[in-house]
């Protein structure tokens, strides 16, 4: 027999234990407990009474406020696979996304319901729902093994692919994420959060508020609304990845602001030179993680010693550490077969764990991933001695030129503290001449530092090509998007192919 969760079991005591504690801070002000989960039952309802039914995915579509943690809660109290739906998604990206997993209900704000409905979905007002007293709610038992959450893909190499988490795998990596931390949550905490709650701060989210504490949500990453709040003492933990850290420190006038207990970072590379400026402002207490939507946070865990030392020392790391594999996390590396490789350990990294995705879903039907598999991410890596996880890029970024094989990764690295605090990616432009030239995507102009630290490089990964963006393309979760990077750089630029290739200005 297939056992059974209702989530109600799981919030009523947290909305009775914590009934007049703070919950939520957003620009609208302050949610205690009891309202938070009185607003959430009232979103539950609306959501059944429209005609979703449990098991059935329902997507959310809201911007980071009170409304979209609500919605989360109120969508899985009513036993609905939660699809959390990122409002900066354009018209068509939403329309795969709903295509994908099959959403026919969406809970969304007045703003955003016309575009649902012409999209073919039915829209649930968030703003409509009356709160209602959940202790007094029904709410349905839903299969262990039912849909319960539905992720997207970041879509970095092509179109997002729709994921299925299991109702099981979700409390299991909710439990995995809080024992973990580095802290407990619990009263006093408050923990800042500024990138959209459909990714990473949901998770978040979810962590904190079983343990009593507190969330403080910005509509986007705002250094002026930040940066007080963390001089203030309102907030003491904060999320950040490193494309975060960025915004964050380029207002921070090089001035301590103590008092955060821990930053969690993750989603992308840290850098070496931005995790130093970070630890100067905020002190020694970055935690990095190894997250992605197949297999949630965490897969891997740096504490902050940890992080310290590895990236506090002057210079750049060689490779991304992202710390030892997480509790029930399976870590396995698959060499590349056929291809010469610089260093013999890296390979392709695959994982397994009880909280890693049950199987894709696309037209609404999902196809179950085979008894016992491992999850093969396409992220390019290796164990050290020590058995830490290193990344070092993904592999459909590999770039082949001259007959070498190189990762953007070990020709970013070098060069990252010589452009700083400019970014830089590396990409490949086609060559009949070479096969794909190494291209450096920067933002704004070469400094004298860039040519010599290019110069140090062996030969075949040094960039032949040097292109100015405005800045580097990413996606919502922070990650860059180098196929927007290469498009951007042939549409300002004419490519001169040839044994010296160079790159004229359009």
């Amino acid at each position: 027999m297939v056992g059974m969760i209702c989530w109600k079991t799981e919030f009523l005591p947290l909305s009775q234990r914590f009934a007049d504690r703070t919950a939520v801070v957003d620009t609208a002000g302050v949610v205690s407990y009891q309202q938070l989960f009185a607003l959430a039952a009232g979103i539950g309802l609306a959501v059944g009474a429209a005609g979703a039914r449990p098991g059935e995915a329902v997507g959310t579509l809201l911007p980071n406020s009170r409304l979209a943690v609500a919605a989360s809660y109120g969508v899985t109290l009513a036993g609905m696979g939660e699809a959390r739906l990122n409002v900066a998604l354009g018209p068509e990206d939403l329309a795969h996304c709903l295509s994908t997993a099959g959403i026919k209900y969406v809970v969304t704000d007045r703003a955003r319901a016309a575009l649902v409905e012409q999209l073919g979905a039915r829209a649930i007002l968030a703003e409509s729902a009356a709160p209602v007293d959940l202790a007094a709610c029904e709410f349905p038992a839903v299969p262990n093994d039912g849909m319960g959450r539905i992720g997207f893909t970041s879509g970095t190499t092509g179109t997002p692919k729709g994921i299925v988490h299991s109702q099981e795998g979700r409390w299991i990596a909710n439990v995995l994420l809080r024992a973990a931390l580095p802290f407990a949550p619990g009263s006093g905490d408050n923990i800042l959060l500024m990138t959209p709650f459909s990714h990473g701060a949901c998770q978040m989210t979810y962590a904190f508020l079983d343990g009593g504490a507190a969330i403080t949500i910005l509509p986007g990453v705002d250094a002026k609304l930040a940066l007080p709040l963390i001089d203030a003492g309102k907030v003491n933990h904060m999320f950040a990845p490193p494309t975060v850290l960025a915004k964050l420190l380029a207002s921070a006038e090089q001035r301590p602001y103590p008092g955060l207990k821990a930053i969690y970072t993750g989603t992308s590379p840290l850098s070496g030179e931005l995790y130093r400026r970070a630890r100067n402002a905020f002190g020694p207490v970055i935690r990095v993680t190894y997250g992605k939507n197949e297999v949630w946070n965490p897969i891997s865990v740096l504490a902050p010693a940890e992080a310290e030392a590895w990236y506090g020392a002057a210079g750049e790391p060689t490779s991304t550490c992202v710390g030892w594999p997480g509790a029930g996390v399976e870590v396995a590396i698959k060499k590349i077969e056929d291809e010469e490789e610089t260093d013999a350990r890296i390979g392709e990294v695959l994982l397994r764990a009880r909280h890693m995705f049950v199987g894709h879903i696309a037209g609404g039907t999902l196809t179950p991933n085979p008894a016992g598999a491992f999850h093969e991410t396409g992220d390019l890596g290796f164990l050290d001695e020590a058995g830490r996880l290193h990344l070092c890029g993904r592999s459909a970024d590999v770039m082949k030129s001259g007959g070498y094989r190189i990762l953007p990764e070990e020709v970013e690295a070098p060069l990252r503290e010589a452009i700083a605090p400019a970014e830089i990616a590396i990409l490949s432009l086609p060559s009949s001449y070479w096969g794909e030239i190494v291209t450096a995507a920067i933002t704004g102009p070469p400094p004298p530092a860039l040519a010599v630290a290019i110069g140090k490089l062996t030969r075949y990964k040094r960039p032949r090509l040097i292109a100015e963006l405005d800045e580097i393309p990413r996606n919502a979760i922070g990650k860059v998007v180098r196929r927007r990077a290469r498009e951007q750089i042939l549409a300002k630029y004419e490519l001169i192919d040839g044994q010296y290739p160079k790159l004229v200005r359009l």
